[in-house]
């Protein structure tokens, strides 16, 4: 899977070199850490030779795997376990 940033793109050779043992795995940090631990070195390969021409920086947070925030009352109800009150004055 290609690298969807130029931190991804980093991150994956960091991972390759000390899964190659070109560099010792306790210089790794962060992601380049847990990155090496999960996927193969070929994953590693597809992912650090990604071009980096045109990605951004880093991941965009917005878009598809992002929630909408929730409302008040929604995490009220979460937190508490209750309902709140209608505008009534009577709980539903």
């Amino acid at each position: 899977m290609p690298a969807k940033s130029k931190a991804q793109q980093k991150a994956a050779g960091a991972a390759l070199a000390a899964k190659r043992g070109d560099k010792n795995k306790s210089e790794l940090k962060g992601a380049s850490k847990s990155t090496e631990e999960s996927m193969s070195e070929k994953e590693l390969h597809d992912m650090a030779s990604t071009q980096r021409k045109g990605k951004p920086e880093h991941k965009s947070k917005t878009g598809a795997g992002r929630r909408p925030p929730r409302d008040q009352a929604t995490r009220f109800r979460r937190s508490t376990g209750r309902r709140t009150s209608s505008p009534g004055g009577c709980a539903s």
